[in-house]
């Protein structure tokens, strides 16, 4: 009990806090993203970790490229109202920090984790470990038996995170993606 009591004292304390001086609190929420102005906020997230974690793996022509082709406004509408996928948001104190998109894939009993992206000043805190739950969750009330995905062969650090997550590799895929681009990736599997 002297940790629920601490909690309540402060909770109570940042209740009396003003706004600017309250220590920003680490609890995770998981919400779906369903207006324009969410799908605004992931546009710009998935910008700005793109920039950051991709030099070095794939060229900067490519991630342009890759931006423009998967994370327009127009395509993540899309993806929602047409293609069946859902996204959803991490939050830290209301503020987006994270976010994944899922939906069927064409093997039976699979669901397709298309993108799961933390903030860098966020990751290790367990933001994707909440929402590939989230992921899971959906799957395992939707019927499927799996969650799969792609990552690129040289993302070592996301295969790493993958791993610790309960994905194993499956296999090599390489597809021409357009634009004189290809993902050379693998296919990896949670088996739910």
């Amino acid at each position: 009990m002297p940790y629920l009591c601490g909690q309540v004292l402060l909770q109570t304390a940042r209740a009396e806090w003003p706004a600017s001086s309250r220590p920003m609190s680490d609890e995770i929420r998981i919400e779906p993203a369903t207006e324009d102005a969410q799908l605004s906020e992931i546009q710009v997230l998935a910008h700005a970790i793109w920039r950051e974690h991709y030099p070095g793996i794939i060229s900067p022509e490519q991630i342009e490229y890759m931006l423009q082709a998967g994370y327009s406004l127009e395509v993540l509408r899309r993806d929602l109202t047409r293609d069946g996928i859902r996204y959803d948001r991490a939050l830290i104190d209301g503020a987006l920090v994270g976010f994944s998109a899922y939906g069927p894939h064409p093997d039976a009993g699979a669901l397709m984790l298309h993108k799961l992206y933390v903030d860098a000043a966020r990751r290790g805190r367990g933001c994707a470990r909440k929402l590939v739950a989230s992921a899971a969750q959906y799957a395992r009330t939707h019927a499927f038996d799996r969650i799969v995905l792609r990552v690129n062969k040289a993302n070592q650090i996301a295969i790493a995170a993958y791993e610790r997550l309960g994905f194993s590799k499956r296999g090599p895929i390489v597809s021409d993606i357009g634009g004189g681009f290809c993902m050379d990736d693998y296919w990896m599997q949670l088996d739910l």
